[in-house]
């Protein structure tokens, strides 16, 4: 008996890879993220996906950014030491956020836990 051979290593279901946003803590696909690696003490946008080393993801989005700054979620998530410079991803976001002036850009939703009443 012989086991069919798949025909593609491609993803048929068209489904991209799903990650958690470090500023609003949602998950979302990666094309809606930024991924985010440190280099040298500071944060760097890794638009093509290829820097090495640990990866953070992020809504392009002010309030993303604010809120991963405020709970300091990059040293985390990236696992280092001491705090990194934010300023060049800050810029990346706020030109992103005026390239999409005229189109509402998608918010992050914060959905809440259902609790049962009884």
């Amino acid at each position: 008996m012989r086991h069919p051979q798949p025909t593609s290593t491609r993803r048929t279901d068209e489904t991209s890879p799903v990650r958690l946003c470090v500023g609003c803590r949602q998950r979302e696909s990666i094309g809606a993220l930024s991924r985010v690696v440190a280099s040298d003490g500071r944060l760097v946008v890794d638009e093509r996906r290829r820097l090495p080393g640990r990866g953070a993801w992020l809504h392009p989005h002010p309030d993303c950014l604010s809120k991963a700054e405020r709970r300091r979620a990059f040293p985390r998530a990236l696992r280092v030491k001491g705090m990194l410079d934010t300023s060049s991803l800050r810029h990346h976001v706020e030109r992103h956020t005026e390239s999409k002036a005229g189109v509402d850009l998608p918010r992050p939703e914060r959905t809440r836990k259902q609790v049962d009443p009884s």
